[in-house]
């Protein structure tokens, strides 16, 4: 078992390698700039289009399962997770603050990507045989690369079935037990079974209950935790501008601190810096457009327009407001690291209340998580064996959450972490060979948006 986890963790340190996250950075700077910086100026036209598609228009409603805001908040639910409160703190203890800052980087250039994914999954989505609106990147290498690359869309299926267990699950359950056993004395088995259950309540819906519980939670959860953060901040009000300057200093410099911090090199705050964002908002990963692809909406462009905030949301909102806490607090020295460092920045603040409201946060943070990567992991187990697949993993999926929660995880976070990066793979392909299908139908939608006619490829 050793043996085998050394030979895992050689491959996961090849995965999540500089290769990686260079491949991660310049797909997405090569779309940014194939797409002219749009998806940054065109934020507020996101903005927009999520705000008028929280329900469906009434010649839409047959072209999907869930309202365009369902879809985001459904991707949203599996984003915004346990890597916006330890993620955060585990780059800043790694990375030191320079962390933040391509973390921001990572972000601006994950929009474009978000964008093109989205894009992709609505222009080549399919209808199963029960009637559902089914996409992603395995749908769009099948259907927009052809026969010879279907084996790449396997690929991404088989990584997607098998990684969501870890990454979308178990380890999920298990930070759920940890946290409430630590702050609430509850028995890890207890918050399993609890967490078990009302997963199965979700699951039992399909993606019509999942993207309308992830409709009213996740919104819910963010602002409550945003709202927190910035108390926190207001709090800290005198060491927030110091907390910037320290960011961009540490980003370009590196940082050497004082006490238990042992010093980060500026590769370091590279490299946790986008490890985590990527991490965090899944921008390349492939794992969003599987939502997106159930959208009611006959524009892709449109739905782009929309995922495309879910990076923004996640990355330059909830991230940065938790590490702005932890570095104007000043406890990113102390030695803590994760969901820890989180609460014991909040707690300074806000003492006796600061670290439950990090701990429920968490908790429910990591219950979306949960609910948002079955359906992804449903998806991907119904391209490789049909519709007549999803209920046996459903089943699966959910006696795997008790499991998740009783359990020591290590060997399973390694492979699942593995697993999750190698989705990338196939998805990042699919993207730089699918890119001028993306820019074509962007120039086509704006074109038509200005009253002009769209440009011709020569």
């Amino acid at each position: 078992m050793e043996a085998i986890s050394s030979f895992i963790g050689t491959i996961n340190g090849i995965v999540w390698g500089a290769p990686m996250l260079i491949a991660i950075l310049g797909v997405g700077f090569f779309l940014s700039i194939g797409l002219r910086l749009m998806p940054i100026l065109k934020l507020g036209t996101g903005f927009k289009l999520l705000w008028g598609g929280r329900k469906a228009g009434s010649d839409e409603e047959d072209n999907g399962e869930i309202p365009p805001y369902q879809a985001l908040m459904t991707a949203m639910s599996a984003t915004v997770g346990t890597g916006n409160i330890a993620g955060v703190a585990t780059a800043v203890f790694l990375g030191g603050p320079g962390a933040l800052f391509w973390m921001w980087l990572t972000a601006l250039v994950g929009m474009a990507t978000k964008y093109s994914e989205a894009v992709l999954a609505v222009k080549y989505r399919e209808v199963d045989e029960e009637g559902n609106h089914v996409g992603g990147p395995m749908y769009y290498i099948k259907n927009g690369l052809g026969k010879k690359w279907a084996w790449l869309g396997t690929a991404f299926a088989v990584f997607g079935a098998v990684a969501g267990f870890g990454i979308g699950n178990t380890v999920q359950s298990n930070s759920i037990a940890q946290v409430i056993e630590a702050n609430f004395s509850v028995p890890a088995y207890v918050t399993g079974l609890v967490a078990m259950v009302l997963v199965g309540a979700v699951l039992i819906g399909g993606i019509k209950r999942i993207g309308s519980v992830a409709g009213a939670l996740v919104p819910l959860m963010a602002v409550a935790y945003i709202v927190s953060g910035l108390v926190v901040l207001s709090i800290n009000a005198d060491q927030i501008g110091p907390a910037f300057a320290l960011i961009i200093d540490s980003a370009f410099t590196g940082h050497a601190a004082e006490g238990g911090f042992a010093g980060a090199a500026v590769w370091a705050a590279i490299r946790f810096g986008v490890a985590r964002g990527v991490f965090s908002n899944e921008a390349g990963l492939g794992s969003a457009p599987i939502a997106h692809a159930a959208a009611q909406t006959k524009d892709p462009v449109r739905q782009g327009l929309i995922a495309m905030l879910g990076t923004f949301l996640d990355t330059i909102i909830v991230c940065t407001i938790t590490g702005l806490v932890i570095v104007s607090s000043g406890l990113w020295t102390s030695g803590e690291s994760g969901a820890a460092l989180t609460s014991a920045a909040f707690a300074a603040a806000l003492p006796g209340v600061g670290n439950y409201l990090v701990a429920i946060s968490l908790a429910i943070f990591a219950f979306t998580t949960i609910i948002g990567w079955s359906f992804y992991g449903e998806r991907c187990i119904e391209f490789l064996f049909g519709v007549k697949a999803i209920k046996p993993y459903r089943v699966l999926w959910i006696l795997a959450v008790f499991f998740g929660a009783t359990l020591s995880l290590d060997f399973v976070w390694l492979v699942a972490d593995t697993l999750n990066a190698m989705m990338a793979l196939p998805n990042l392909i699919a993207l730089a060979l699918l890119s001028p299908v993306v820019f074509s139908l962007t120039r086509e939608y704006f074109a038509r948006q200005s009253g002009q006619a769209a440009p011709q490829n020569k």
